[in-house]
């Protein structure tokens, strides 16, 4: 049985994106650009959950304006995977909460947060996720990780309490710390750790030669779903610093680049029942336009003829 492909971007709301005029000029509003990009695509990949637990309205009316069979894959909340996030995006609340020291600071991690406080941010992160998951569109929830997260046994324990937190959704890990898969032995390992514990390991497409530098390794540690991101190849861009994250993903892959994914893909989906394949090239249209690209390649059809049937065995 092969799985179903489903192939999207990392966002439909990126403001480069908006301003390149792949949007048709009666998509104003942000419903109705979500409507526009659905009719296009199967899946995207929330974004803005990584910035801030979102209002509850907000999960229910993505259910409203997207088909019945669209997936949304869910980034994970920032202090989850070790970043930081701004006080001020935290409820009214929780901020009044806060210790008068975090109160005071711009940014904050997850351990500045009183365990009771931590709980309860993880209790609401779950719960805005349920009308996503009660409809059927809740793809995975996805931990990337940042550079410094390395393969020591202290993080390994956190990802197993990350995944025993989120309860019933689906868990997918990216690191951004080459050891993880440096050498076959570190690969072997890290896969079977994800793969033991039923989370999706999430293959990667990026710039190599870094530290950071993940190798675009094909691996399902989760029949259910596997991931691929494609973040582009802008190597001058990947560790510098830039003002806005359409700076580093400033990249339009060529044909020939797409080509190199298509036979790692269709491995991908011999193993999973359904594999998302999203790219993060999100500067101005291109995340879009690659998309589209390689979807006629693997011969995956538009949204509007890839309903998630019960005919798991074709590639819609």
């Amino acid at each position: 049985m092969t799985g179903r492909i489903l192939v999207g971007t990392c966002s439909w709301a990126d403001k480069t994106l908006i301003d390149s005029g792949w949007y048709p000029p009666e998509a104003k509003k942000p419903e109705d650009r979500l409507r526009f990009y659905s009719a296009q695509f199967p899946v995207v990949e929330v974004d803005s959950t990584y910035y801030a637990i979102p209002q509850e309205r907000n999960p229910e009316a993505w259910v409203e304006r997207t088909p019945p069979e669209f997936v949304f894959d869910v980034k994970a909340y920032a202090p989850f995977t070790g970043h930081a996030a701004a006080v001020k995006a935290l409820a009214k609340d929780l901020r009044a909460a806060l210790p008068a020291a975090v109160q005071e600071k711009t940014n904050f991690y997850y351990k500045d947060l009183p365990p009771e406080i931590g709980d309860e941010v993880w209790r609401r992160f779950n719960e805005t996720l349920l009308p996503l998951d009660s409809a059927g569109k809740l793809g995975t929830v996805l931990f990337q990780f940042p550079p410094w997260f390395g393969p020591r046994r202290d993080n390994r324990d956190y990802i197993l309490e990350a995944k025993e937190r989120l309860g019933q959704y689906t868990m997918a890990v990216e690191f951004r710390n080459g050891t993880w898969m440096a050498e076959e032995s570190d690969r072997d390992r890290t896969l079977r750790f994800l793969s033991e514990n039923g989370i999706s390991y999430v293959c990667v497409d990026e710039p190599q030669g870094f530290k950071s530098s993940v190798p675009p390794v094909t691996a399902v540690t989760n029949e259910r779903q596997a991931v691929l991101r494609l973040h582009g190849r802008n190597a001058e861009m990947w560790n510098a610093r830039v003002k806005t994250a359409a700076e580093r993903f400033d990249y339009l892959y060529k044909r020939e680049e797409l080509e190199e994914w298509v036979p790692g893909v269709r491995d991908l989906a011999s193993e999973a029942r359904e594999v998302h394949v999203l790219f993060n090239n999100c500067h101005r249209d291109y995340g879009v336009r690659n998309a589209r690209e390689i979807g006629e390649m693997l011969g995956v059809r538009r949204q509007e003829s890839g309903a998630r049937s019960q005919e798991q065995g074709k590639l819609l």
